[in-house]
């Protein structure tokens, strides 16, 4: 880098785009991942999807192998938090925490 900054000047520092390997999803299947997570996020029976079930359905729905640090690359190209809150459980009752709270204050 240094001797490009000797050689060109400024120019030879500007920010070039990084070849790589190309994603392995099109745009479209991005799209179908993100709103499957969107709608999938709290899981019926209770809890949170993890990035095993991501990387599960995408190798079922898409047939694509992804190591588990590559599915939250991706969640975050798809501006994902991977950021949750504690899950709930299914049989809670916001009425008993209420009591609960009332009882002891």
């Amino acid at each position: 880098m240094a001797q490009a900054y000797l050689t060109d000047g400024i120019a030879a520092l500007d920010i070039k785009k990084q070849s790589g390997r190309p994603c392995a999803l099109t745009p479209k299947q991005k799209q179908q991942l993100k709103d499957y997570v969107c709608k999938h996020a709290v899981k019926d029976e209770g809890g949170r999807l993890i990035g095993e079930d991501i990387r599960e359905y995408i190798r079922e729905t898409f047939d694509v192998q992804y190591k588990l640090n590559n599915v939250y690359r991706l969640l975050h190209e798809l501006n994902l938090s991977w950021i949750t809150s504690r899950s709930k459980h299914p049989k809670q009752s916001i009425d008993a925490q209420e009591r609960f709270k009332k009882f002891h204050s």
